[in-house]
């Protein structure tokens, strides 16, 4: 007896699908298969129309489906600080203004608002995950859950009294509870957030070590951002910043590294050995004046290299088709190579290293069978993506964040035709202008 076609939930016929893995594929004239929230099948569209029953069928004749995007640093809550503080150095623009800014509105209601504003600026540019790093993890972690998006949430510790916590015994306690609130969730994760080598002390990175290994899960923390913050370490312990995470332990393949712009040949022989994921921000460096993160040679070394946008106080966006591209232009220009840090493999750190940063490559990052089925669609038919010769090409150079036109997290439609599902946009906005007219109050 032959079988008939198979039902499947939803079947996205795609002018072209790039699946990331295998690396550098582009597949043309094909169709991924979804059931329960998960890729069946990706196979040329009309075997697949002969295969498969869809319940829902979506068409894509102009269109890239690519995996959805992972924004692998991110302070989304920092969203309603977009602009507040430009054109400042880190430390003046983090000390003078972003702190005071968050003393006076950060809680709960300033978080939530936040990380909605967020979500649908992240969907609308193609983004299905991200590596989330503030205060209030409890409200970031429900308000992700309740809206359907895919995050690893940070849970911070740092050695001064916040709104979250007021000693270092209470960001633990906090972090555990957090941590099991989440033990389990389809869609929201954990990982310790030790803010940075300059505001977390040894005894505290000690018991990150420890936890960390117990429950299983990243250490995600801002290292070697600045020469500065190098210098002033190498003053205070006679080691620079990376060499004391070695000497306790944490220099391993939990280790979320971010920004790292100041390395040595050996630093990036030592992460490639660890298995340490470096994130890569290259507008935040830049705007801040940071410096230049060393991609292509951490790429030509092995070491894992994704991509975030930081938060919207120092981007000023979440658009990370934007941050692809200036990653692979800017690892060009510090390679002095033009071949750095190619098409293919800037959009591999925009979604698969990514994912393998966060731990959720075995889930995510690629258009494969078994993985959620978190996608984008990018219309190509436009007339900034015409004549087109390379997909990879046409999506790392020509494409922006408005040619999203479909997005899915776990087989869920998240955006169709640029609208917004399952949100309220005009709510939203009517929010961040109401932080506005408060923050503009006082600031």
């Amino acid at each position: 007896m032959v079988a008939g076609p198979t039902e499947v939930d939803l079947l996205i016929e795609a002018r072209w699908v790039v699946p990331v893995e295998p690396h550098g594929v582009v597949l043309e004239d094909h169709a991924v298969a979804i059931r329960n929230g998960e890729i069946q099948a990706i196979l040329p569209t009309a075997q697949a129309r002969a295969a498969y029953v869809p319940r829902e069928r979506v068409e894509l004749p102009e269109h890239a489906l690519i995996p959805g995007l992972v924004n692998s640093h991110t302070h989304n809550p920092m969203t309603l600080l977009r602009g507040l503080a430009d054109d400042l150095p880190l430390m003046t623009w983090l000390q003078q203004h972003i702190w005071p800014a968050e003393a006076k509105v950060i809680g709960p209601e300033f978080v939530r608002d936040g990380v909605e504003l967020a979500v649908a600026e992240m969907l609308r540019g193609g983004t299905t995950c991200a590596n989330e790093n503030y205060f209030f993890p409890d409200v970031i972690g429900a308000t992700y859950r309740r809206l359907g998006f895919r995050a690893v949430v940070g849970l911070p510790v740092i050695e001064f009294p916040t709104a979250w916590a007021k000693s270092q015994d209470e960001y633990f306690e906090r972090a555990g509870e957090v941590h099991d609130s989440f033990r389990g969730d389809g869609l929201v994760g954990t990982a310790f957030a030790p803010h940075a080598p300059y505001t977390v002390s040894d005894e505290s990175f000690e018991r990150i070590r420890m936890l960390a290994d117990q429950l299983d899960i990243p250490v995600h923390l801002h290292l070697h951002e600045t020469a500065h913050e190098v210098e002033e370490e190498k003053k205070k312990s006679g080691l620079r910043p990376f060499q004391r995470l070695q000497k306790l332990g944490l220099v391993n393949d939990r280790l979320i590294a971010v920004h790292m712009t100041q390395m040595t040949e050996g630093e990036i022989a030592a992460c490639a050995e660890a298995g340490v994921s470096v994130v890569h921000c290259p507008e935040s460096n830049l705007k801040l004046a940071s410096g230049f993160c060393p991609a292509e040679k951490l790429r030509r070394a092995g070491v894992n290299v994704a991509i975030g946008t930081d938060g919207c106080a120092s981007n000023n966006d979440l658009d990370m088709i934007g941050e692809l591209r200036t990653a692979a232009l800017l690892a060009k220009a510090v390679a002095s190579d033009a071949a750095a840090f190619d098409a293919a493999y800037a959009l591999r750190a925009a979604t698969l290293n990514g994912a393998r940063a966060i731990g959720l490559d075995s889930r995510i990052g690629s258009i494969e069978p078994g993985k959620q089925a978190d996608l984008a669609a990018v219309r190509l038919g436009d007339i900034e993506t015409q004549p087109l010769f390379h997909v990879a090409s046409q999506l790392a150079y020509a494409a922006g964040r408005h040619q999203v036109t479909d997005v899915w997290i776990a087989g869920r439609r998240k955006l169709a035709a640029r609208e917004l599902l399952d949100m309220d946009a005009a709510a939203i906005l009517a929010k961040a202008h109401a932080w506005r007219e408060r923050i503009a109050a006082f600031s």
